[in-house]
């Protein structure tokens, strides 16, 4: 597919032909999902913690006997129905790590570029145009390319003008393409690339990367004998 490539100012310059595995698919949205889900709960530290019975300091003596007094039985003061006491069933540390095949995560990233770009939310800068290291200039330049909501701006390697340029202004971010992730891609509507970000996209999830297929295992015991 062809995207076109824009100048600082928004004006069309040429066009360049695009990977079609990566910005001309069928967005998968259920991988999507699964693929967000994932990253969001593998941010989860997981360190709740509540005080069980054992670890509640309080006697463990019973409150009073049994029978004979008519009043309700009781146990000691760390029973979770005493105030002061334990929680029942409360949380506990643990891992909610989720483990995500690459290929989901690929297709993931592939799914909402493709999305991006059919509805116009995909933006192809030249590589001549250079991101100062002031705000007002990089608020000037992303105005003038039609981004006027939630924007990412994303750039082969790290751009340390760029970082500080777009770091005051609240609805706009920039990634490298190496860590360009689907949490990213969803919580914003526009996605500036520049044309060596395309291509190294291209490089990391297009080509032999889109078209990688795990061997059945018939074939692999077939191939051994």
């Amino acid at each position: 597919m062809k995207l076109a490539v824009v100048d600082a100012s928004g004006a069309k310059q040429r066009e360049i032909e695009a990977d079609d595995a990566v910005f001309g698919i069928d967005p998968h949205l259920g991988v999507v999902h699964q693929a967000l889900l994932a990253m969001q709960a593998n941010k989860r530290q997981g360190t709740h913690a509540t005080r069980r019975r054992s670890t509640v300091r309080a006697s463990k003596a019973k409150t009073r006997r049994q029978k004979g007094t008519g009043r309700a039985r009781q146990g000691a003061a760390s029973s979770p129905v005493r105030r002061g006491g334990a929680v029942a069933h409360g949380p506990h540390p643990r891992s909610y790590r989720q483990a995500l095949p690459k290929r989901m995560r690929r297709l993931a990233i592939r799914s909402l570029l493709s999305q991006r770009t059919a509805e116009g939310g995909l933006l192809v800068l030249d590589d001549a145009v250079a991101f100062p290291a002031q705000t007002a200039a990089v608020r000037a330049i992303l105005r003038a390319l039609g981004v006027d909501r939630r924007g990412l701006v994303v750039t082969p390697s790290v751009d340390p003008d760029l970082v500080l340029g777009i770091r005051n202004l609240p609805e706009m971010n920039c990634l490298p393409a190496d860590v360009l992730n689907v949490e990213a891609l969803i919580q914003h509507d526009y996605v500036v690339m520049t044309e060596s970000a395309v291509r190294r996209a291209e490089s990391l999830w297009g080509g032999e990367q889109a078209r990688l297929r795990r061997v059945p295992s018939s074939v692999g015991a077939e191939g051994e004998r």
